[in-house]
């Protein structure tokens, strides 16, 4: 009887992908808009360029920042714009939304980013059921991004899967 234990998850060829790979090493800060509106409810153009003009825009640099607005206040598209403005010289990407928003854009984007021709004929588990929540829209992008050129599709986990799609030979 032999002693040796035999791993056959590391034998099966699986490639495993973990989505919060895709997440940048950045840090996400959020750039609420409502400190800077009149009343935190109305925005008033030339109040809301002066404000923006006592910002410390450095403290950005090289972070993620997602721009929203934790008010119900109906902020003018040119507004988006001037903050982008005004962080582009700092921060490393912006982005629209909270934080959930800003990671979801992200993985999408690294998602857009793989050569599906990399796991050609391969069989494929997209890890599910992490610390860090991912969006369904991640799990879609990947399916489709990957669906025509792999060999199979799974979900959750190399020991404990939950097929996906399986090419037919």
């Amino acid at each position: 009887m032999s002693d040796n234990i035999i791993n056959k998850v590391t034998d099966s060829g699986i490639i495993s992908i973990d989505l919060t790979t895709f997440l940048p090493n950045n840090e996400i800060v959020l750039f609420d808009i409502k400190p800077y509106l009149f009343m935190e409810l109305i925005l008033k153009e030339k109040d809301f360029r002066a404000s923006l003009q006592s910002i410390e825009w450095s403290s950005f640099q090289n972070k993620m920042v997602g721009i929203y607005c934790s008010t119900d206040a109906i902020i003018p598209m040119w507004a988006n714009m001037l903050i982008v403005a005004n962080l582009q010289p700092f921060a490393k990407g912006v982005y629209f939304g909270d934080e959930n928003k800003v990671r979801e854009q992200l993985i999408l984007a690294e998602i857009s980013n793989i050569n599906a021709s990399d796991y050609n004929n391969q069989r494929v588990v997209i890890k599910g059921c992490g610390e860090i929540h991912i969006s369904e829209s991640a799990y879609i992008a990947i399916t489709q991004k990957l669906r025509p050129t792999v060999k199979s599709i799974m979900f959750g986990e190399p020991c404990s899967t939950v097929p996906v799609y399986k090419r037919k030979d």
